[in-house]
């Protein structure tokens, strides 16, 4: 789900525009790069380019939406995970889409990443939310009693994230014993 700015509150109109610009600025940014001319965003979201920079004066401005859109739907599968999974499934089966996550958007998200001031205060929320989401599917499956006490919210990410970079260089089935190999580690014994 696209998060706009929440000091802003928009029409519904304005709303569906919004999230429209940063669905097709996502798909382009896939397909071509950030690079990709502003007016054609805008024209394939069906909107006049007035539309268009009126939501994101600046492309970084775009680049940010796109990259915190990005992020909040993976924390967001996190939350929606432990109300329809036991616990430690519901860790398993995140781990497994951050990795799939890195594998398949790893240019996208390392050009949103590096086009992201670190300093910034959309980097601080992206890296806020990932952390409350990843602490709290942590916790629960601690509290399940299927994943070591010793394992952080952090451990998580940065699992996440190895397994998915290292597989984005090897076939699809390293992903797939890789992470076998770290879900095997951060249980229980």
């Amino acid at each position: 789900m696209v998060t706009a700015d929440p000091a802003r509150p928009m029409r519904a109109d304005a709303r569906r525009n919004y999230e429209r610009i940063v669905a097709v600025a996502k798909k382009a940014f896939t397909a071509d790069g950030v690079d990709v001319p502003a007016d054609d965003i805008a024209k394939r979201a069906g909107v006049g380019a007035g539309t268009l920079y009126r939501h994101f004066p600046t492309r970084d401005k775009l680049i940010e939406a796109v990259y915190r859109d990005e992020i909040d739907g993976l924390a967001q599968q996190a939350f929606d995970l432990l109300e329809e999974l036991p616990p430690g499934k519901a860790l398993e089966t995140w781990l497994a889409t951050h990795v799939i996550y890195v594998v398949e958007k790893h240019g996208l998200a390392m050009t949103l990443k590096a086009s992201v001031d670190a300093g910034s205060e959309v980097f601080g929320w992206c890296q806020a939310r990932l952390r409350t989401a990843s602490d709290a599917i942590v916790k629960a499956a601690q509290e399940e009693g299927v994943l070591r006490a010793d394992v952080t919210g952090v451990d998580i990410l940065r699992l996440g994230h190895g397994v998915g970079s290292a597989a984005s260089k090897g076939s699809p089935e390293d992903a797939e014993r890789l992470l076998a190999i770290v879900l095997d580690g951060l249980r229980v014994r």
